[in-house]
């Protein structure tokens, strides 16, 4: 049974149980009471798709106009000549070889890994370490791409991936709870709006069903769409 505790209790009893305005379910999210840190922000999108389905799936990855108040540790797979570079833009770490190796000792220090095509046959043995974390690189969501440098500047700065769950839900962080209500609106608003764009076209019927939004320690808030 998951504790909540009183503070949680009261805010869940003050919330309304109808939908409301984007703008508004933002407010009430940044009026909970706070707690000895920045709340994470994240917006929860219930789809409807079979992710059973392989056609159905839904994944990928977005830059949000305002960031999301963290930068990510992004390591990168390419070609010693690309190392530098790479590391300028942002990457903890960066080469091929060596870093397959470090990984394989147990590292996984970070949250999101790049990788260059060039290099992928010598990367894809760390699929069943990677894999099931989420972090092996892939073309799905823009991890595997030939401007390597380009990628890690973009992630590093906070570009957030997401996928499906097996519930056929979307979560993505979208900000922090001491963003200002018009930075967490248009965030969401533009994650939304690419959540639409990629909707699988073997999906019929209602795509998103439910929209809410929640900071790390508070209840959450239903957004009418």
């Amino acid at each position: 049974m998951t504790f909540r505790s009183k503070r949680y209790k009261k805010e869940s009893e003050n919330l309304s149980k109808e939908p409301v305005g984007l703008a508004e379910a933002v407010e009430k999210v940044k009026s909970f009471d706070s707690v000895k840190f920045d709340q994470t922000v994240e917006c929860v999108l219930c789809l409807g798709i079979d992710p059973k389905q392989a056609d159905q799936l839904v994944r990928g990855s977005v830059s949000l106009p305002h960031g999301i108040g963290k930068q990510k540790k992004v390591i990168a797979f390419c070609e010693d000549a690309d190392v530098e570079p790479v590391k300028q833009a942002g990457a903890l770490e960066a080469g091929c070889d060596e870093l397959v190796k470090k990984i394989e000792g147990g590292w996984m220090d970070f949250d999101v890994a790049i990788a260059a095509p060039k290099v992928m046959s010598r990367v894809g043995k760390l699929g069943r370490i990677l894999g099931p974390q989420g972090k092996m690189p892939t073309p799905k969501n823009g991890t595997v791409t030939a401007d390597v440098v380009s990628a890690v500047a973009e992630f590093a700065a906070g570009k957030v991936e997401f996928r499906n769950d097996a519930g056929g839900n979307i979560h993505a962080v979208v900000g922090k709870q001491s963003f200002e209500v018009q930075k967490l609106t248009e965030n969401i608003e533009a994650f939304v709006s690419h959540i639409k764009k990629v909707k699988p076209q073997a999906s019929k019927g209602t795509y998103i069903k439910k929209i809410s939004i929640s900071a790390t320690m508070s209840p959450s808030v239903t957004v009418a769409m």
